[in-house]
């Protein structure tokens, strides 16, 4: 393992050497191995040499790294995140929460973001995090490809998931999807619309599977036609290749997007299209950007609470990591449906 180090004195004035482990263990007559041992939290030391290995530390000056001051408080006063991408609205905002809830706490962030959803890279991501010597873990990926009996964790580090629908047997904490598709959906019929047409994110993504799941079902309660789910990728390019397919059918009279990027690409291709926003076609979509207000027209979109998301989750682990937790539950943070421009009567 490599060393943590203070300087001291040395024998050549005006110089100084590093403390080392090797320093420590001949202060305190034990082997370099449990120095290691103590300085990294672990408990097959016996007491007094434990105590032994502290004194020599202290005397000579030797600082210990952030495992062996854990000794004391029982913590590093460190969380991981593993993170599978970092251009997500969602996930940036949610990040930002999680980071300001920490400090907020006295704890550092380590961040590590994944390439794939892949075992492998999610488990060489809890490897990285142990060495770092985290007190606990929050998991932002939401892929079909991480199921409970894929995803192994670490025995008894505290754990919470942020946005997945799995049946994890840690804290979960989510936006309402259901809930914001439906009202979403419902808006829409609301306004007179015969059906409505949806533009779902990607297949394995685990929230557009539940705002597609809501999608259907509130169309099933009103007894309407359920057209076919148009798949995009949560970007705009997706979103205006779908609109323009929409736009020359005829019967397409209100859309519901599941984020606001693709809805803001089904927007510009009506509009291309020649067919007007909302007078012809109304347009719902979902996240409520800071930028949806500034479509044209304004977008009608479900908010989500990602601030209270991270807020929420971060709390939960370090009531965990602090022993004042209670039964881990699913945490369901209400979504709103924010009224604007693009959605209307149908004509």
């Amino acid at each position: 393992m490599s060393e943590t180090t203070t300087s001291i004195a040395g024998p050549v004035r005006g110089r100084r050497r590093e403390v080392s482990m090797a320093d420590v263990a001949a202060a305190a007559g034990v082997s370099g191995q449990t120095v290691s041992r103590v300085a990294n939290g672990r408990t097959n030391v016996d007491p007094d040499t434990r105590q032994r290995v502290l004194d020599a530390m202290a005397s000579l000056g030797y600082r210990p790294n952030s495992a062996a001051r854990a000794l004391r408080s029982g913590r590093f006063r460190s969380i991981g995140v593993i993170m599978f991408s970092l251009s997500s609205y969602g996930n940036t905002r949610t990040l930002d929460a999680l980071a300001s809830m920490a400090a907020a706490s006295g704890y550092s962030i380590t961040l590590i973001t994944v390439q794939s959803a892949s075992q492998s890279d999610v488990s060489g991501a809890f490897l990285r995090l142990r060495e770092h010597a985290v007190d606990g873990i929050v998991i932002l990926i939401e892929t079909h490809r991480l199921g409970e009996n894929e995803l192994s964790i670490p025995s008894g580090l505290p754990v919470v998931v942020v946005d997945s629908s799995a049946d994890y047997p840690y804290a979960v904490v989510d936006n309402d999807q259901a809930q914001g598709a439906r009202l979403a959906t419902e808006h829409l019929l609301d306004l007179g619309h015969e059906t409505v047409w949806h533009v779902s994110g990607p297949r394995e993504s685990f929230a557009a599977e539940r705002r597609s799941a809501a999608w259907r079902a509130a169309l099933e309660a009103r007894g309407c036609h359920i057209p076919e789910v148009q798949i995009g990728d949560w970007t705009a390019e997706s979103g205006h290749a779908i609109g323009e397919e929409l736009a020359r059918d005829t019967r397409v009279t209100a859309v519901f997007a599941a984020n606001d990027q693709m809805a803001l690409g089904v927007i510009r291709a009506l509009h291309e299209a020649g067919r007007a926003v909302p007078g012809d076609v109304s347009v719902v979509g979902f996240d409520d950007m800071p930028e949806s207000s500034n479509f044209w027209p304004p977008l009608t979109t479900v908010r989500q609470r990602f601030e209270r998301v991270g807020e929420e989750a971060m709390s939960a682990l370090i009531a965990d990591i602090e022993g004042t937790g209670g039964e881990h539950a699913r945490t369901l943070v209400p979504t709103s449906l924010v009224v604007r421009a693009s959605s209307g009567p149908r004509g």
